[in-house]
């Protein structure tokens, strides 16, 4: 998995690629939860990721609260297979999905 991350004034985009699963979770998580002050606006870019275990909708899951009270987070880019684990755990009910 690899992560980067650009930051627009208030807005943070973070684009991942790879798999977010047991073993990669807690860095995707640790990289996101360090660079959240001051932003208002958090973007996932999440075109290049083709699997995401119950690790990986734990992270998004405790971001998306994180980012509830500081503005909002967008998930962009999710490919059909991301898409389908989504809508089958519920979260496409929750998360904002562009």
């Amino acid at each position: 998995m690899t992560v980067n991350k650009e930051l627009n004034g208030s807005e943070l985009v973070v684009s991942v690629s790879g798999r977010i699963d047991t073993t990669t979770a807690p860095t995707l998580e640790a990289e996101i939860k360090g660079s959240l002050d001051g932003v208002q606006k958090l973007v996932l870019d999440i075109a290049d990721v083709e699997y995401v275990s119950s690790a990986g909708l734990r992270v998004f899951l405790s971001t998306h609260k994180t980012m509830l009270k500081q503005g909002g987070m967008v998930i962009k880019n999710v490919s059909e297979s991301v898409k389908e684990i989504f809508e089958v755990t519920g979260f496409s009910d929750i998360l904002t999905i562009e």
